[in-house]
């Protein structure tokens, strides 16, 4: 069993670090997409979509997508619960996270890939205007949560959940497409600093230093 990824990429990270908090030790096998790993007929044959990262079990069956991914491994190994506990627990991480799929992480992505330089031969076609009206509703997701996150420690609720794994990692991104978040919204940086302090947050080394 494996995963493949590239490392620097967010949806990776998001695994890497449900897993970190699950304390599962998983091996990692390295692509570059900036390389065109993603699109070779190897690659492709396991995802058609050409997507990192990858679940590559035993028995030769991929898992793609993160958040199915992190299900996987959620259901071998249920403590401490990243998805919720009972049922109306799981429905509102559910909620939450996606959330910050729908409303941050893809606008976010949506600013870098079509306004970034270094995507212009992966976006095709790179439309700037869709990418700058994208920013701001990055911002007004980030009031949204500072507001919710007035009442609450986490974002779907009193436990660290993915859904705070998913706004930690759509945050982190913020800087390759020059977007600032708010000095203002102090809630929102208290959560931020507290989750970032958790050693699951912390990346490899080989990593931090691409």
């Amino acid at each position: 069993m494996k995963i493949i990824e590239d490392a620097r990429a967010p949806n990776p990270r998001r695994v890497r670090i449900f897993l970190a908090e699950k304390e599962i030790e998983i091996p990692f096998e390295q692509i570059e997409i900036m390389k065109g790993d993603h699109k070779t007929p190897d690659f492709t044959a396991k995802n058609p979509f050409q997507r990192v990262p990858i679940l590559e079990l035993e028995s030769g069956t991929i898992i793609s997508e993160s958040v199915a991914i992190c299900r996987y491994f959620e259901e071998l190994e249920p403590d401490p619960p990243l998805m919720g506990k009972d049922p109306l627990d799981k429905a509102r991480v559910e909620m939450w996270n996606r959330r910050m799929e729908l409303n941050l992480l893809f606008h976010v992505a949506q600013v870098f890939r079509h306004t970034h330089p270094a995507m212009t031969d992966f976006e095709v076609p790179q439309i700037s205007e869709w990418g700058e009206a994208n920013r701001p509703k990055v911002l007004e997701t980030l009031i949204f949560l500072d507001q919710e996150l007035e009442s609450r420690a986490f974002i779907a609720g009193k436990r660290f959940s993915i859904a705070d794994i998913t706004a930690k990692v759509a945050i982190d991104f913020l800087k390759p497409p020059k977007i600032e978040r708010p000095e203002k919204l102090k809630h929102l940086a208290r959560w931020y600093d507290e989750v970032s302090s958790r050693p699951s947050m912390k990346m490899p080394q080989k990593d931090q230093d691409k």
